[in-house]
């Protein structure tokens, strides 16, 4: 036998090791944190946050108007015309279960939102719902003899009826 095809019996569990329970543990008095500094210390350490001290990501973003997060951007996710032509049958029904079975996209949840574009043509008649579509796709679906469902937006709003903007009281001019 060798030092390499040691290994423990199976089914045995090793303790977990107890830190500061004096000499007895085999990690006398610094308890394995070191000597001295900011990691050694009681509460020591520093927050997932902390950039060794140049200035943090929260001083460094802009603070004037117009900056955008990018973490609340929507990116949609593109379907052409030319994928549902080499993809679905005339007559078929296209919505996103469909589009995601199929692989043209990625996810269905209302975060990335299925956009349909009008590269490529279109011959066969389908029903499609996607969240949102250009106006040469529309035209494309409508030409072929299909029809086009736009789903509800993000907000949860339908496409027909846009938030109302709040009139403050003044008469419209």
């Amino acid at each position: 036998m060798k030092m390499h095809e040691l290994a423990p019996a199976p089914g045995s569990r090793r303790d977990r090791r107890r830190l500061g329970r004096g000499h007895g543990s085999g990690r006398v008095k610094t308890s394995g944190r070191g000597t001295k500094g900011q990691n050694a210390r009681s509460g020591g350490g520093t927050k997932p946050w902390f950039e060794g001290g140049q200035n943090p990501w929260t001083m460094r973003i802009p603070h004037k108007r117009g900056f955008s997060r990018a973490r609340f951007k929507v990116v949609a996710q593109v379907v052409n015309l030319r994928d549902l032509e080499g993809t679905f049958a005339n007559g078929d029904v296209v919505n996103l279960v469909a589009l995601r079975q199929r692989g043209l996209i990625r996810d269905v949840s209302k975060r990335h939102p299925v956009k349909l574009l009008g590269d490529g043509g279109l011959t066969k008649r389908l029903t499609i719902e996607v969240h949102r579509a250009s106006a040469g796709a529309r035209a494309a679906v409508e030409e072929a003899g299909g029809t086009l469902t736009v789903l509800e937006d993000m907000a949860g709003h339908p496409p027909e009826a846009p938030a109302a903007a709040p009139s403050a009281g003044l008469p419209a001019l």
